[in-house]
């Protein structure tokens, strides 16, 4: 049974086709001349202008016309591709995906603006004029040029699966586009339509063949059947030669009463076996595609998520029930269950998996127009595509490197005199990768531009009052302020950044990640920001340990080590709170004080070393119980300004456990290191 929504569907598809233009303009901004990519834009164009009206879209079908029928210029070679006309499309694209969204929005004026833009850029390349919507939303009738150079006659026999209108499928808008490609004589045939106790009136009984004289290509004419191709049955055949061999033949020899006959041509049956047999591939990569790639909701894997999440933890009521009984037939089914239920949870990660590919390829156009914007010279660099991560990580992450990536621009990158004079490149560098570091995935977004005026933020912070005048600061303490609300050392506020929200929004959505940043930057060399995300948030590998009565889970990734806290050293760290570990002090937080427990510490009490990057610290605990698979809950909204717990688990008892927060105790416990060094 099929639930899903055709309207959801093509909208999905039309987003997915919209991103593929998108990708293939800003590429022949590199280079007008690429063929390929001026033939995939087209394609595109065409596939969304049918596909669009098709399924009632018919702003978004007309609109879209007119910038396919530009590059249908450019890619027959009547117009040169040209920077304004890409850019003209490039703008009209992203007025398609507002036509897309709200197709019953009044998008007239900006239509007819984009559409004078687009005739502009098509009038400079020498190109013919645009035709008018109402033009293209009717039918073309080409005048009648058989004997036109190029002219071809093809006969056409096809019919559609009987569902094809459930689908959205509409048989008289793919014969008028027939009707637009040249002279067509069409055939309904009736020979299948049932008795009327058995018609279904919402089935396809006919089937039609075409006679169609043309200039245009065969690709053309099977673009007309792009979206119903894998299901249909059709034949087409080119019989111009034929055609012209009869013409030939009868015209001096043929008398009242007499009848030609002649054999097909062995050049038309080599055309009808060559046009099967080019036909008969771009089917088959297509009924592979869909073997290989199965489309499924995000909500559906999100729900499928949740019901392996409850398995994990009724696994673990199981485990620990079983564990302390002496039925040794029980305890082997719970192994094998819980063998299982591991394999699923792996199984289910990989699914929410998506490389970072899908997040890099939105900034190219950001990059784009800010370099349209700014008047530099941008060249972004992408590595590490392929690197996976959590789906939700990915929608959650766009916005902190939109900011980030515009910052970079606007701030880091000089403007090409200035880079010149400096001794670099006029083009400006901007570069993403990414890359997998255990269980964290690592961002990168490195410019080459002026870099961080330190001198600068310290001048600011100490004008803002975020740091006391000459107060004593490491280079990585220095440079996280700028991630504080309301911080920027921009001389003006420009339409781009300057009012020191962006960098907010970057810290609390990584943090909100349980993610953390680090800063490097060299001045008058350019600025490195790392950002080192979880790969996954919704099941983890987590240390649970006690303090009080209460449980707690720490993430095991940021866990390095656990020792012991004798009761000397307890009684000699007392208001300094600081263990010696290998020659170096490092801070460590007594929890059972921070949460205010009320109970005596355990005669031999554990700090487990926990770090973000360079910086770490010790967890004071009363019991370390060991390892445990988390499946994250959300905290309620009452939670929010709980800063030290990041989220919830249910235990296998049933009881629920903190999951702490480890960049904020991290953070606290290096705040508590700096107050107790400026202490003396």
């Amino acid at each position: 049974m099929n639930n899903l929504d055709p309207i959801a569907v093509f909208m999905t598809e039309a987003a997915e086709q919209l991103e593929l233009i998108e990708a293939g303009l800003l590429d022949l901004t590199r280079n007008l001349d690429d063929r390929a990519q001026i033939d995939a834009v087209f394609r595109g164009l065409h596939t969304l202008k049918g596909s669009g009206s098709m399924f009632g879209f018919d702003q978004l079908a007309a609109f879209t016309h007119h910038c396919e029928t530009a590059f249908d210029r450019v890619r027959k070679g009547e117009a040169p591709a040209t920077e304004e006309l890409v850019g003209a499309v490039l703008d009209a694209q992203g007025h398609m995906q507002a036509l897309l969204e709200t197709p019953n929005g009044d998008h007239e004026d900006m239509s007819r603006k984009l559409l004078e833009n687009l005739q502009r850029a098509v009038d400079g390349a020498g190109g013919a004029p645009v035709r008018s919507a109402e033009t293209a939303a009717g039918p073309v009738t080409e005048p009648a040029t058989a004997a036109a150079s190029g002219m071809r006659s093809w006969l056409l026999k096809f019919s559609l699966p009987a569902n094809a209108m459930i689908n959205g499928t509409n048989p008289l808008g793919l014969l008028d586009e027939l009707r637009e490609l040249g002279d067509c004589d069409i055939i309904a045939e009736t020979d299948n339509i049932p008795l009327l106790d058995d018609l279904d009136p919402r089935e396809i009984h006919l089937s039609w063949t075409v006679t169609l004289n043309t200039d245009k290509p065969q690709s053309e004419i099977e673009d007309v059947f792009i979206f119903v191709m894998d299901d249909m049955t059709m034949e087409l055949t080119d019989v111009t030669p034929a055609l012209a061999e009869v013409a030939v033949v009868a015209k001096p020899v043929a008398k009242p009463g007499e009848m030609a006959v002649s054999d097909p041509a062995p050049v038309a049956r080599e055309a009808s076996a060559s046009s099967e047999s080019s036909k008969a591939q771009p089917n088959d990569a297509k009924a592979q595609r869909q073997a290989d790639n199965v489309r499924v909701p995000a909500l559906r894997l999100d729900e499928m998520m949740d019901r392996v999440g409850e398995l994990v933890i009724a696994q673990s009521r199981l485990s620990q029930m079983t564990s302390s009984l002496a039925d040794l037939g029980l305890r082997s089914v719970s192994e094998e269950i819980e063998r299982l239920s591991g394999e699923l949870r792996d199984t289910m990660m990989v699914l929410r998996m998506m490389p970072v590919a899908s997040l890099f390829s939105r900034f190219r156009r950001l990059v784009h127009d800010l370099a349209r914007e700014t008047g530099k010279d941008i060249e972004l660099i992408t590595e590490g595509e392929t690197t996976e991560v959590d789906k939700t990580v990915i929608d959650r992450l766009a916005d902190p490197l939109i900011h980030l990536v515009r910052n970079s621009i606007d701030h880091g990158l000089e403007n090409p005199q200035d880079r010149i004079a400096a001794g670099k490149l006029a083009t400006g560098r901007v570069q993403l990768t990414a890359h997998q570091t255990g269980s964290e995935v690592v961002i990168t977004i490195k410019d080459d531009g002026r870099g961080i005026d330190r001198d600068r933020v310290r001048a600011k912070a100490e004008a803002n009052g975020l740091i006391q005048p000459g107060q004593q600061l490491t280079d990585q303490e220095l440079l996280q302020l700028i991630f504080q609300p309301g911080f920027s050392t921009a001389e003006k506020v420009t339409n781009l950044s300057g009012r020191g929200v962006g960098m907010d929004v970057v810290k609390k959505t990584i943090e909100t990640l349980r993610g953390a940043i680090d800063v490097k930057s060299e001045f008058g060399k350019g600025s490195e920001i790392a950002l080192r995300i979880p790969l996954t948030l919704a099941i983890i590998d987590g240390l649970l340990v006690r303090v009080g009565n209460g449980n707690y889970v720490i993430p095991l990734s940021a866990v390095e080590e656990c020792l012991e806290l004798t009761v000397e050293e307890d009684l000699r760290s007392r208001g300094r709170s600081f263990i010696s570990l290998r020659d170096h002090l490092v801070p460590f937080i007594r929890l059972r004080e921070l949460f205010r427990t009320g109970t005596e510490p355990e005669k031999f009490q554990k700090v487990v070393v926990i770090s973000t990057g360079s910086e770490r610290v010790g967890l004071v605990v009363d019991q370390i119980i060991g390892d445990h698979q988390t499946v994250i809950k959300s905290m309620s909204k009452l939670h929010n300004n709980v800063t030290s717990f990041s989220g919830a688990t249910i235990l296998g008892d049933g009881n629920v456990a903190l999951i702490l927060d480890v960049a904020h105790l991290v953070a606290a416990g290096q705040s508590q290191e700096t107050q107790m060094r400026a202490a003396g």
